[in-house]
């Protein structure tokens, strides 16, 4: 059985119909089961930019009536209501809805086992709001349309995978809502995605909250009061779980080999190291859905929108990440 993956265009006046396109027509991926839910006229309107090698658009209206060959871009429409209108690299209200729309109708298609998987193209935030649809990003918009309670953000790239406590909160906020139910959540998580991935006995290493894990309570005793306790708890449970290891060395020893995978606290936290040794080949997977999803690992690059000079490769790892998975 063919597993196939929906791709969501994210928001058009970004990056996201660029690295679609390039992923699917030009490099191994091309004629691989993916189909694209996005706008079909500024799907054509990027072509025209001949970026990519031609392709035939063909606008489907069910996921069976596909068809999957090198060159060929299948698309279930979503179409903006003027697709002439939309002005590459600008925050538009339309833009976010579309965006929304997108994700909200690939998810409908994953919980009918129509596709098997997603893969999401970058979506603004800004736009999202200015649309209506008050969410902070991807992970938190697929939770609730999923009615998943028990969800977080993985990155991933081939030496360091991350997962995070918390991610699109202020520090001020996440400190005051840290929970030892959390971190055992998470833990578990991390465990059961590993496994899921290929990891027989997973290594995963949390970070502590403070500057050196606080130095047995001298820069704070979230360690003591929290993490530790659920470090604990998890160990008894049989899960191979480390900590809380100081933040400033742990990801490295995680990108080394010592562990498969780190807990992080916060947002910032987990991201930089993620970013800085795999910024092009990262993926963002969220654990906890009843299906996979994965993303390209950055944002919408409004400032070099359709000029074709974005790189697909985080897009393109996306997408083979959510085969593989599937």
């Amino acid at each position: 059985m063919i597993k196939i993956i929906a791709v969501t265009m994210g928001d058009p006046a970004g990056i996201g119909p660029e690295i679609i396109i390039k992923s699917l027509i030009d490099g191994p991926l091309s004629g691989a089961p993916a189909v694209v839910v996005g706008c079909a006229g500024t799907l054509r309107r990027v072509l025209s930019l001949n970026i990519t090698p031609a392709a035939e658009l063909r606008i489907i209206k069910n996921v069976a009536d596909a068809h999957f060959a090198p060159g060929i871009l299948n698309v279930i429409d979503e179409p903006l209501a003027d697709p002439l209108a939309l002005q590459p690299g600008k925050v538009q209200s339309a833009a976010g809805d579309l965006a929304y729309r997108c994700v909200k109708r690939a998810t409908e298609l994953a919980m009918a086992g129509e596709v098997h998987a997603i893969a999401t193209a970058p979506l603004n935030k800004e736009a999202l709001h200015s649309a209506g649809h008050i969410y902070p990003g991807h992970t938190e918009l697929l939770a609730t349309l999923t009615h998943s309670r028990d969800y977080a953000m993985v990155l991933y790239t081939e030496k360091l995978k991350v997962i995070h406590v918390s991610t699109h909160i202020a520090l001020r906020k996440f400190l005051d809502t840290l929970s030892r139910a959390r971190v055992e959540t998470v833990i578990a998580m991390a465990d059961t995605f590993l496994k899921r991935v290929g990891f027989d006995a997973p290594r995963i290493a949390v970070a502590g909250v403070n500057p050196h894990a606080g130095e047995h309570g001298l820069f704070g005793d979230e360690e003591i009061t929290i993490v530790g306790p659920a470090i604990a708890a998890m160990t008894a449970k049989g899960i191979n779980v480390y900590g809380p290891c100081p933040p400033d060395t742990v990801f490295l020893q995680a990108y080394e080999g010592q562990y498969d995978m780190v807990v992080a606290m916060y947002h910032d936290q987990g991201h930089i190291p993620l970013k800085l040794l795999g910024f092009y080949d990262g993926v963002n997977i969220t654990a906890g859905l009843p299906f996979i999803r994965t993303s390209a690992d950055h944002g919408t690059a409004f400032d070099i929108a359709w000029r074709g000079q974005a790189k697909a490769k985080s897009m393109a790892v996306a997408i083979a990440l959510a085969m593989q998975l599937a």
